[in-house]
């Protein structure tokens, strides 16, 4: 099989990030994704789009055993409301569409926090920037890639 192009690919050889793709099938789930990329759930991280105000995102990736814990983000932000934005507001803010969204290629530079349980695993699986693609990165690699922040933003 053809490896598949996408802009988070093309960004991790750009940036010389070490990476493996992986390609399955549509999962239904966190866990049944891990299962098919072949990564423990806490090692599949979710990459978020957090709106802080109109036209100000940032990318948060959290391990899928672990959910955003939204004091913690908003505290280390300084901020008192953050956001989700739909799927459209999404896409517009990254070029990705929801389940595919990745911190490398976005459609222009967003700023990236990565949780610390996510940062201290040997190997993180990330949306690879298309359905069913993902890419296996050191996440040290990724933070010094993205020049991301380390900061505990989730919970169990």
């Amino acid at each position: 099989m053809t490896e598949p192009r996408t802009p988070a690919i093309e960004a991790a050889e750009t940036l010389g990030l070490d990476h493996e793709v992986r390609v399955i099938e549509r999962a239904r789930s966190v866990e049944e994704a891990a299962e098919r990329i072949g990564v423990p759930v806490d090692r599949l991280c979710k990459t978020l789009v957090v709106r802080r105000a109109e036209g100000d995102y940032l990318l948060v990736l959290v391990p899928g055993s672990r959910q955003l814990d939204w004091p913690k983000l908003r505290a280390h932000l300084g901020v008192s409301r953050l956001s989700l934005p739909d799927a459209d507001e999404a896409r517009d803010a990254t070029g990705y569409e929801r389940g595919t969204i990745t911190p490398l290629g976005t459609s222009s530079p967003l700023p990236v926090v990565v949780d610390t349980e996510a940062a201290a695993a040997d190997l993180i699986a990330i949306g690879g920037g298309a359905h069913g693609v993902s890419l296996l990165v050191a996440p040290a690699d990724l933070v010094a890639a993205v020049d991301a922040e380390v900061v505990d933003v989730t919970r169990a």
